[in-house]
This record gives structure tokens, sequence and C-alpha cells, in this order.
């Protein structure tokens, strides 16, 4: 911009009639304002150019951890996490997703004024708001590997409503489903739960919106725990302190009653008997970048507290284009991809985008491990409105489907039950049913568990990028039979050996082998010299779990060990007897 010359500031001085003012005074006066608007428009342009901009910034290791380090992180690990973490990783359980950012890091990230918005161990990164220069500066730090911009966006939503109310309608199946039998009958699910498999023993992490736990259909819920990572509390449902709409918690409580309700005549979920981890990450009146870091948040602290399954019914498009749905540029579908890793089966909503420009598959549904779910009738038609694959790289999505039109579900508004439509209401369904697969086969990875929904759906034989493989069959499932040897005498048998319970014990303790497939196993106790005591069984067993009680009968009191063994590999427990 081009500002007047002291020529002209003097023209103007004798055309403005200021006759008893000098005309060098008002020189300075006007100078003085120019020099104020020249000011102010510089701080406007500057303000312009530093605007806050969202990225991640992710480094280049993390700091070494001592042993004393590894052992807390290690011993900080939920049970059911170290359990399951040994499916896939073996006896060595830490891992680098383990050890925290570090807090050096983190303070010179704080020291460029840039705001901290989350921190994620798991992808050595955090997300941060900062300016141009806030950014050039942190690229500058020499442990910064790179950063991930995410484009500026915010977007109104529109608000979950249930699309019809129901009535409860009695059946005279085993369990009385009400509402929700056609969709049980649709994917098996009455099969397993009259075969005894309901869940029980299987930690699920459901991430959504929040969840009004007020209604019958929960009464019998088996929550563990819940966290709300919108506002960092403990509630998970609507809090008005926050300031959060009548609407925030509706479209979890739907997702949620679909899979775990427990109202009998009225509506019954897959995993009525598994236990639940319940994370808020979403909030419902706009689209914004810090709900996927949520989801990232969420993601971890399910793993560490011991959940087996993941499903969600959230997914993200707004800021990415196709090109990103390849599988590894999402920050979901990476965390994603390292939860299945650490021994958790996903289960994702493939996305409610078949109607509009987009089409395709959304993060995290994207990802190569997990199983991404579309919305079939009652009928078995796809609905119009659910997303389709492939993938960029050329992956068939999504891989499963189960019933997203008119799903039974509760009402999230009084006590009534409703139904409601999207891919939201098909995921929940698939994810319970892999709870059921998990119940009855305990040691399976979630690759086999993929495995078994994907080779077992209705059209598996010849998969399209519409229903993927198919409407599930968890029951057959349950009896995919692909993963069992040859020869159980010759080659190892695939199995685990529960602790024992009670341990230490008196009169006598309990113990479980699961079995992938039939195999041959002896089941020994040894006392602490190494001497046989007792076989316990030598022989063949069933796939699934198999239960044995050992009642010591004139043993002295002290430590024995349980071995069981295939006659290639074997494995122990110490118990203690305490008479």
């Amino acid at each position: 911009m081009r500002w007047a010359s002291p020529l002209h500031v003097q023209s103007l001085s004798q055309q403005t009639g200021f006759k008893k003012i000098p005309d060098y005074i008002l020189n300075v006066i006007v100078r003085f304002y120019l020099l104020l608007i020249c000011t102010i428009s510089l701080l406007l342009g500057e303000s312009s150019h530093s605007e806050a901009k969202k990225i991640w910034v992710f480094f280049k290791d993390k700091q070494i951890q001592s042993q004393l380090d590894l052992q807390r992180i290690a011993e900080s690990l939920d049970q059911k996490t170290i359990v399951r973490r040994k499916k896939v990783l073996g006896e060595n359980v830490v891992t680098e997703y383990d050890i925290p950012v570090s807090k050096g890091y983190l303070q010179n990230i704080k020291t460029t004024g840039a705001q901290i918005e989350k921190v994620s161990r798991w992808l050595n990164a955090v997300s941060i708001l900062g300016t141009d220069a806030q950014i050039d500066t942190i690229l500058k730090f020499p442990f910064v590997k790179k950063i991930k911009s995410v484009p500026s966006f915010r977007r109104q939503k529109v608000n979950p409503q249930p699309n019809q109310n129901i009535a409860g309608n009695r059946s005279i199946q085993t369990l009385d489903y009400g509402n929700a039998q056609a969709q049980m009958e649709q994917i098996g699910c009455d099969l397993a739960h009259d075969a005894g498999f309901t869940g029980e023993g299987v930690r699920i992490l459901v991430m959504d919106t929040g969840f009004s736990l007020d209604h019958a259909v929960f009464d019998s819920l088996n929550l563990i725990d819940e966290w709300d990572f919108v506002n960092d509390d403990e509630i998970t449902a609507n809090e008005t302190v926050h300031e959060d709409t009548i609407y925030q918690h509706n479209h979890g409580t739907m997702v949620l009653s679909a899979m775990a309700g427990y109202a009998p005549g009225y509506l019954i979920g897959p995993a009525f008997d598994s236990e639940f981890l319940l994370a808020k990450t979403e909030k419902v009146d706009e689209e914004i970048q810090i709900e996927e870091d949520n989801y990232v948040a969420g993601l971890e602290w399910g793993e560490t507290n011991g959940a087996d399954i993941v499903s969600t019914s959230l997914g993200y498009l707004d800021w990415y284009t196709y090109e990103d749905m390849n599988g590894d540029s999402a920050v979901t579908t990476i965390a994603v991809d390292i939860a299945v890793a650490l021994g958790m089966v996903c289960v994702t909503a493939a996305g409610n985008e078949g109607n509009n420009t987009w089409n395709y598959i959304i993060a995290p549904a994207d990802a190569d491990s997990v199983i991404s779910v579309g919305a079939v009738s009652s009928n078995g038609t796809i609905a119009s409105f659910s997303s389709h694959g492939p993938t960029y790289d050329g992956r068939i999505k999504p891989e499963v489907c189960a019933r997203g039109v008119a799903t039974a579900c509760a009402s999230p508004a009084g006590k009534g039950y409703t139904a409601a439509s999207g891919t939201s209401l098909a995921a929940p369904l698939v994810g319970g049913s892999a709870a059921l697969i998990l119940s009855a086969h305990p040691t399976w990875n979630p690759m086999m568990v993929r495995e078994a929904l994907i080779q077992t759906a209705s059209q598996h034989s010849s998969p399209d990028n519409n229903y993927g493989y198919g409407i599930i069959n968890v029951w057959d499932a349950i009896n995919y039979s692909s993963f069992e040897s040859v020869d159980a005498e010759i080659f190892p048998v695939a199995y685990s050996l529960s602790e024992g319970f009670p341990n230490p014990f008196n009169s006598g303790i309990s113990f479980s082998i699961s079995l992938l497939t039939p195999g041959n196993l002896s089941v020994t106790i040894f006392d602490i010299e190494g001497k046989v005591v007792e076989v316990l069984f030598d022989g063949d067993l069933f796939k699934g779990d198999n239960s044995f009680t050992w009642a010591p009968k004139s043993q002295p009191a002290g430590v024995y060990f349980v071995t069981v063994s295939d006659r290639i590999n074997s494995t122990t427990r110490k118990i203690t007897y305490l008479k």
C-alpha cells in the first residue's frame, strides 16, 4: 500500500480550513495517524498469517527407559491386557507403544507457545494448535521427525434421531429377543446363544458420543469403567455443565443397546454377557479434528485397560481425500492397526456415504486389519446409504455386513424402544458377534477372528465392494475349522493354560485349557523337586475350553506345578497348596 507524502499533507492542510493550527503541527498529527493506521494494518496482516493451525508432530524416538521403568509399565498393565497380548506377542508383552512420549520433547513444544491438544504414545506424537512461526520453530527441533498438517475444518452435524417407534413383541425363542429377533437370526446369533456363547469373559471397548445407562436394557450391563475424552472426566452421559447438547448421548446409547442390551421380550444384543469399557470421544453438534485425537486416546486407554475388542460407529472424511483412504494416512487408521497388533479385534462402521458424492468408506474403515461393516435391510439388500469400496489402493471394502436398516435398539429418549438406520447400527452387531467368537475361542488372535467372520459370510466366495464378503454368520464363524491342524499327534497343538483359581488354594484348584483345534495333551502335577505327583489327563481334548480340577489327597502343603504338554511344547503354572 502506498501512503501520502509530506507534500500531499501540506496540500491537505490548505484544503481543510485548519487556519489556526500551524502546518507543522498538523503535519505531525497526520503523520501520527498515518503511522497508527499502518501499524494496525501490519498487525492485522500478521494476525491473518498467525492464525493457529492444527498439526500432528511426530518424534524420532522415545527417550530410553530404565529396566525399572519397563518393569513398572508391565506391572501397570491390566491382567486381561497381558493375557490378550500374549496371543500375538508371546511372553514379552511390554512394547515400545507402552513407553510414554518424552517429557523433555513435550516441554520443548510448550516453550514455543503452541497449544498441545492430545499426546499419543502409540504414534509417538502430539497434536497441537500453533502459528506458522511456532511450527517453524518446532520443525527445527532435532528430535522432530515430521509434521502432518490437518486442514482446518468445522462443520455442524445433524443430530441423530431414531426413525420409528416400536412396541415390545414377545417371541418363542429360547431367548426372547423381542424386536431384535430378525436381526439376531439374520447373523446366526440365536444359534450361538443357544449353544451357550454369550460373550462372557470378553471385554469390549465402545467409543461413541456418550451413553445414557438409565434404561432397563442396561440394568444388567457389566460396566468396568468409562471416560469422557471430550470433557476430561468420568461421565459419559450428557453434562449440562459442559453445555452438551440434549442429543449428545443419543447415538452412543442406541449403538450400545444394539450390542449389549438385555431386556427379554423387547431387546437382546449379541454380547449381553460381556464386560464393557465406555469412552465418550465425539461431539454431536460439530465435526472437528480433535475428535480424531480423542479416538486415538480412547483406543490407548481401552487397550491398557484390558479390552479384547473395540467397536466404533465413528468415522472421519472431511479433512481427507480419497487418496488418503489407503490404509496408512489417517491417524485413526494407523492407531487401529496398532491396536490389532497388540491383540485387539477392531470393528468399525463403513460409513453412510453411499448416496453422497464421496461414496466410499471413511477412516478408519480403510485400515488393513479392521473389520469394517456395511448395512443391509431385513431381506439382506445393501442399504443405499452404506459406504462402499474399494480403498484407494484397491482392497475390497467393507469386510462384512449386518442389519443396519430399521435396526431395533433402545430409545435414548425415555424408557422405550425404537429402530434406527445406519452402518452405526450394523457395526455393534458385528462387534458383539466377535465377542461370541472369542468366548468360544479365547486363544484366537484378532486376525483369526477376522478370517472366521469373512470366510463364513454369505458371499465369501464372490466378494464385491458393496457387500464385501457378505452378511456374517457368527455360528458358522464359531465352527470355522481352517485353523485345525492335520495331525495333533505330530504337529504342535495351539492351546492356552489359564491361571489356577483360587491360588493359593486349600481343598482344590481349577484351571482350564483352551484349544484352537482338537489336540492330544497331557496334564501333569509335579512337586517342587520335579517328581510326578499325579497325571490328571493324557489323551485327546476337544476344541474350546476344557476344565480340570486338582484336589490333593495326601500331599503335604507347599509349592507344586501344573504342566500341560503336547509332546513338543509345554506350559507350566506354579500353584500353592495351603492345606
